[in-house]
């Protein structure tokens, strides 16, 4: 049964990494042969699977990353990111701070991959937390959430984007729904869990911001600071590229030269690219700093995030073996002649293949295919299918996700911490999101 060899390698790899503490790279990589051995693959196209694996996990994220580290860099080495977080903390106030993490984060999230928003925002949450002396799970809280629900329900993001189009859905409605789903989800998960949490696992905010991924802080006079504007011109400039590229995507028709070049320039790679040639001029040369200097704020950056690449490369080693497997087919047809509510089926389809293949895209793109026959008759409008697909596609994420081994790192947090604080906010936002979707089906 494939469920239950995945849950044998989710046992296996908490044993190796909480007990016999083996580097965690190491562990999925074992942990991968085990469940390929146990699922019936055979042996000599194992190591092939993981190799793809890793490719596919790290084509994207290793030019993302990398050129995203140094874009963070440059910003927080300059004194952009302390710029921001001052200026945040002063119109917003101490208390209202994790609000405006909220809204900046939704607002990045909205053209941003999940991946991407993190490591742009993590320098500024880390300089706001530091500077309000507030712990900075505090702030990390309600910026995933925000991030996680984008990706989840909100086009132009890969998964709702496609699921729309396969269920013939309109993407404008569906965008118009997800909004009005996803703020009271965002909130749920978001500021109404931080407040839970910190109450129930207050251990998890006592721990030291000191993540070795962001390197050593700098102190700065805030005259000697870039400009507000411009600071954040700098660190939000793959927002604008990849929102622009989005709306003319929407605005244009067909073919256009002006729709190649938008969607050329808005590209994750090249949005990033460009971003921190910006930054090289605004936060370096404009400034006066040596060229010297701004290169070893780049090198450094590359340095401190090679572990945390070879991470989420293993989870995505993981998540190969067991797409292969079939263990998402298996959990599909489980559900093939049910009665229930098809947004509740589709839903619980999209969960279960979620927390045994992993990833969020293939779970719901896998979902949409199944989902159409659970239309039949107008028995659920699409635009609602789509979201419900979209929650259940984030519940509950943990060792077999490379966003789990991203929000470790960077939030520094132990396994433990980052099982009650990361897979519980998934799960959340899996569960709040169907409960909002049902509640909008009873007036749509």
């Amino acid at each position: 049964m494939p469920v239950i060899s995945v849950l044998i390698g989710i046992c296996i790899l908490l044993f190796l990494i909480m007990k016999l503490k083996i580097n965690t790279f190491i562990a999925l990589i074992i942990v991968s042969f085990a469940v390929a051995l146990m699922l019936g693959i055979e042996p000599k196209s194992i190591v092939g699977l993981i190799e793809k694996g890793i490719g596919d996990q790290l084509g994207f994220l290793a030019l993302v990353f990398g050129l995203g580290s140094m874009l963070g860099r440059l910003v927080a080495d300059a004194g952009g990111g302390y710029r921001i977080a001052i200026t945040l903390i002063n119109r917003f106030g101490k208390k209202n701070i994790q609000f405006a993490v909220v809204v900046t984060s939704f607002i990045v999230g909205i053209a941003l991959f999940f991946e991407v928003g993190v490591v742009l925002l993590i320098p500024i949450i880390y300089a706001i937390a530091r500077e309000l002396r507030i712990p900075f799970l505090y702030l990390c809280i309600p910026m995933a959430a925000a991030l996680n629900v984008t990706h989840a329900f909100l086009p132009p993001h890969p998964a709702p984007t496609a699921i729309s189009v396969a269920l013939g859905a309109n993407i404008g409605q569906v965008l118009l729904l997800g909004f009005l789903v996803g703020i009271p989800t965002t909130l749920i998960a978001g500021p109404l869990f931080n407040k839970v949490l910190m109450r129930f696992y207050p251990s998890a905010y006592e721990r030291k911001a000191d993540l070795k991924s962001l390197g050593p802080v700098r102190e700065f006079a805030l005259e000697q600071t870039p400009g507000f504007g411009i600071s954040v011109l700098t660190s939000l400039f793959p927002v604008l590229l990849m929102g622009t590229a989005t709306v003319v995507t929407l605005l244009i028709p067909g073919e256009s030269a002006l729709k190649d070049i938008a969607n050329f320039l808005g590209e994750p790679g090249t949005a990033m690219l460009l971003s921190v040639l910006v930054a090289i001029y605004t936060m370096g040369y404009a400034r006066k700093i040596p060229m010297a200097e701004v290169g070893e704020s780049l090198t450094l950056s590359i340095s401190q995030i090679a572990m945390m690449l070879l991470i989420i490369g293993g989870g995505g080693a993981l998540k190969q073996i067991l797409v292969t497997g079939e263990v998402g087919d298996y959990v599909a047809s489980l559900f093939t002649a049910s009665n229930m509510s098809p947004l509740l089926i589709a839903w619980i389809i999209a969960a279960l293949l979620k927390i045994c293949v992993g990833s969020s895209t293939v779970a719901a793109l896998t979902t949409a295919g199944l989902a159409a026959p659970l239309m039949a008759g107008g028995a659920a409008d699409p635009a609602l299918m789509v979201l419900s697909i979209g929650a259940g596609s984030v519940m509950a994420c943990h060792v077999n996700d490379g966003a789990f081994w991203l929000i470790k790192e960077y939030f520094g947090l132990t396994l433990k911490e980052t099982f009650v604080a990361w897979t519980t906010l998934t799960t959340l936002i899996a569960v709040a999101g169907i409960a909002c979707i049902l509640a909008v089906n009873l007036f749509f």
